[in-house]
C-alpha cells in the first residue's frame, strides 16, 4: 500500500539543482505552495536557519514547544517506527516574453499495515493546518528506505504555529472555485483563434477537437465534474513528450499569461516555480478542449486549485493581476529589460540592477568594459534581436545557409528546428542543422560554413564558436554518469551561434544597410545522430525536459541531442540505423529516435509545451 505522506513543500536550498527534480519525483504528496504544506522538508540542521528559510517564504510563526516523547513500552514497541501526518511565470511589448528555458510528480510509497494506514488518515484529516513542521530531508529517504512512515521526532528542525496578519480565508476547493467562476462568468465562449499560416510536411493532429455534447442539465448536475469533458487518457501521462501537444491550443490566450508568471519567476530566481508553471502550461496545452469553468482546470494534472484561481481571476478580469503589478513594478520593468540582452542570464540583470543600472545607456556608461564581448553585442543589437523573424525570411536564411554547405561539400542535408519546425509564424531566431552521409564531410565543417558565410558578408558577428564533437573525432561520447561535471547546458555537437545580416540592398536608396540584424544558430551533426539533433532542436523545452526525464526512468537511457548513450555502461545505444544501414534521410531517422524509445510519433507542430 502507498505511504500516507502529510502534505510536503521541498526546500531548493543546498540541493544540487541537478538532482531537484529527481527528488521531487520521490514525493507523492509534494506541493508548490508552502501554504498548504504541513512538513517542509529541507537539508539543513539548525532552527534559526528553518525560521529564516519561513521567513523568506512569507510565512510568520511563533514557536511551539514540543513535549519530550514518551518512552516506549513494551507493549508499544514494534520492530519499525510508524505515525505521520498530512499533503502541497510575453506578448505585450511592455511585458517581453521569455523564451529561455517542472512538474509536480506523482509517486507512491508504502505503509507497514491497514490499521496504521486508517489511523494515519484520520491524522491526516485532523491536522492542524496552522502548524508547520520543517523536517530533514533524511526522514523522508529514512521512510522511504524503510517502507514506513517514520515519527518526525528524531528529525524536526523546527514547529511554529502561523501567524495570520490579515483575516484567512477557507482554503478552497476545485467545487468552491468552479461554483464562483459559474456565478460570475457563466459558460465562457469559444474565442476565435487564428490558424498557422504555415504549410506542413507532416500530418497532424487537430488541435481543436469538438467538446462533446452534453445533455440538458439542471444546477446541481451542472456543478458535477461527471459533466465536464473528459480528461484524454494522454493527459494522465507523466512526460508531456507523449502528449500531442499542438501549437494552437484552444486555451492559448490564458496560457499567454502564465508564461508571463512563469517569467516573473526566472527573474526571481524561483527555479521551482519555473518548473511547477512549465509543467501546469505544458497540461493545459495538451487539454483538447476550451475551458469555460474552474474546476475544468483544477482538474488537470499538473494544476490543481492555484492554477484553478488563477484561470477563474483571469476571465473575471481579462488578466492576472501578478503581470499588471509587474507592469508597474520598476524593478521588474528594468530586470525585464536587462533579460532580453542576449548573453545575459536572469542572475545577471538582478547584478546590473545591484550596480544601480536602470536602462541600456547606464550599461554602456558605467559597465561597458566590463561586459564579455557576447553581452556587447547584445547591448549594441539589442532593438534588432527584439524583432521576431517572418517564416519567409527563416526560409531564405536556411536556404543560404544550405547552398554555401553544399557548395563547400555536396551531399548536404538541412532541417530547420526551432520554433519555426513547430509552427511560429514568427521566430525569435533562426535554428538549423546541418548533415551529411559522409562523416568526413561534417568533421570540422562548422568553421568552414561560418567561413564561407563571413567572405559574403552575412555573418557579422560569431558569439559561440563549439569544435567538441570534431576534437573527438565524432565519436558519441560515452555517459560518465555522476562523475560528470557539470556543463553548459549545451549539447557537445559542433556549432555556431552567429548574428546575421542580409547583405543585398538598394544601394541608391540608402547608403548603409537597413537589414535587421537576426540572430542564427548553425548545428553540424554526424549523420549517425542526426535524428537525435533535430529532435533536440525542434520541440519545446517542456517537452525537451520530459523526453530527457522519461529516456532516464522508463529506459535507463540518456538522451540529448548528440546521442543516446545507456545509464548501465554509459556507452553509445545505436537507435538510427537498421538492418540496412543509417537512415536515408534526416526526417526518417528522426522517427526512428521516436519508435525505437518506445514513443508514438509526434509532428513537430505536437510538440509546442512551452
Amino acid at each position: 500500500m502507498p505511504l500516507e505522506f502529510p502534505t510536503i513543500y521541498l526546500l531548493p536550498t543546498h540541493i544540487d539543482p541537478d538532482k531537484l527534480p529527481e527528488l521531487e519525483s520521490k514525493i507523492p504528496t509534494l506541493t508548490y505552495d508552502i501554504n498548504e504544506a504541513s512538513v517542509v522538508l529541507g537539508k539543513i540542521s539548525n532552527r534559526e536557519r528553518a525560521k529564516f528559510e519561513l521567513k523568506r517564504k512569507k510565512i510568520a510563526t511563533e514557536d511551539i514547544h514540543s513535549p519530550p516523547a514518551p518512552l516506549p513500552s513494551p507493549e508499544t514497541q514494534t520492530a519499525v517506527p510508524s505515525p505521520p501526518a498530512k499533503r502541497r511565470r510575453l506578448s505585450d511589448p511592455s511585458f517581453p516574453k521569455a523564451t529561455r528555458g517542472a512538474q509536480p510528480r506523482i509517486a507512491s510509497d508504502e505503509d507497514s499495515s491497514l490499521d496504521e494506514k486508517v489511523v494515519n488518515r484520520d491524522v491526516a484529516d485532523k491536522e492542524d493546518m496552522s502548524v508547520i513542521k520543517v523536517v530533514k530531508l533524511a526522514w523522508f529517504t529514512d521512510c522511504l528506505a524503510r517502507g514506513t512512515i517514520l515519527p518526525l521526532d528524531n528529525y524536526l528542525i523546527y514547529q511554529g504555529r502561523k501567524i495570520h496578519q490579515t483575516p484567512s480565508k477557507p482554503r478552497q476547493n476545485p467545487h468552491d472555485v468552479f461554483e464562483r467562476a459559474r456565478q460570475e462568468g457563466g459558460s465562457q465562449q469559444s474565442n476565435p483563434r487564428y490558424a498557422s499560416t504555415s504549410a506542413s510536411q507532416h500530418p497532424k493532429t487537430s488541435p481543436h477537437v469538438k467538446r462533446p455534447a452534453l445533455e440538458h442539465e439542471s444546477t446541481s448536475e451542472h456543478e458535477c465534474p461527471a459533466n465536464m469533458p473528459p480528461i484524454p487518457d494522454y493527459l494522465h501521462t507523466s512526460y508531456s513528450c507523449q502528449r500531442p501537444t499542438p501549437f494552437n491550443p484552444p486555451n492559448h490566450n490564458f496560457i499567454e499569461e502564465l508564461e508571463k508568471v512563469r517569467t516573473l519567476r526566472t527573474l526571481e530566481g524561483d527555479e521551482v516555480g519555473v518548473r511547477a508553471y512549465s509543467t501546469s502550461i505544458a497540461s493545459l496545452a495538451a487539454y483538447p478542449y476550451l475551458i469555460s469553468r474552474a474546476a475544468e482546470v483544477a482538474r488537470l494534472p499538473g494544476c490543481g486549485d492555484k492554477i484553478a484561481t488563477l484561470y477563474q481571476q483571469w476571465k473575471a478580469n481579462g488578466y492576472l493581476e501578478e503581470v499588471e503589478n509587474a507592469k508597474e513594478d520598476p524593478k521588474m520593468s528594468v530586470l525585464q529589460l536587462f533579460y532580453g540582452i542576449w548573453g545575459v542570464a536572469a542572475t545577471t540583470a538582478q547584478e546590473f540592477y545591484r550596480k544601480g543600472w536602470r536602462d541600456l545607456d547606464d550599461i554602456v556608461d558605467y559597465g561597458w568594459d566590463n561586459l564579455s564581448r557576447v553581452q556587447q553585442i547584445g547591448v549594441k543589437y539589442y532593438d534588432e534581436l527584439q524583432e521576431k523573424i517572418p517564416r519567409r525570411e527563416v526560409e531564405e536564411i536556411g536556404g543560404v545557409i544550405l547552398s554555401h554547405a553544399n557548395k563547400l561539400h555536396k551531399g548536404f542535408q538541412m532541417v530547420i528546428v526551432g520554433g519555426y519546425r513547430r509552427g511560429k509564424t514568427e521566430s525569435g531566431d533562426v535554428d538549423v542543422v546541418l548533415s551529411h552521409l559522409d562523416a568526413t564531410a561534417t568533421h570540422d565543417f562548422v568553421a568552414h560554413i561560418v567561413d564561407s558565410l563571413e567572405k559574403d558578408n552575412f555573418i557579422t558577428h560569431t558569439l559561440i564558436m563549439s569544435t567538441k564533437n570534431s576534437e573527438r573525432g565524432q565519436t558519441p561520447v560515452a555517459w560518465k554518469g555522476k562523475t560528470r561535471k557539470a556543463g553548459s547546458g549545451f549539447d557537445t555537437l559542433d556549432k555556431a551561434l552567429v548574428v546575421w545580416q542580409n547583405p543585398l540592398w538598394d544601394k541608391g536608396t540608402s547608403p548603409k544597410n537597413p537589414n535587421p540584424h537576426r540572430r542564427v544558430d548553425i548545428i553540424i551533426s554526424p549523420w549517425k545522430t542526426a535524428g537525435c539533433a533535430v529532435i533536440g532542436w525542434t520541440g519545446g523545452a517542456t517537452f525537451e525536459r520530459d523526453l530527457r526525464r522519461y529516456c532516464k526512468h522508463d529506459k535507463t537511457l540518456k538522451f540529448d541531442s548528440s546521442g543516446v548513450r545507456s545509464r548501465t555502461d554509459g556507452s553509445w545505444v545505436d537507435i538510427e540505423s537498421d538492418a540496412d544501414g543509417p537512415a536515408p534521410d534526416m526526417l526518417t531517422a528522426e522517427k526512428r529516435v521516436f519508435e525505437r524509445l518506445g514513443l508514438e510519433w509526434r509532428p513537430p507542430e505536437e510538440r509546442c509545451t512551452g
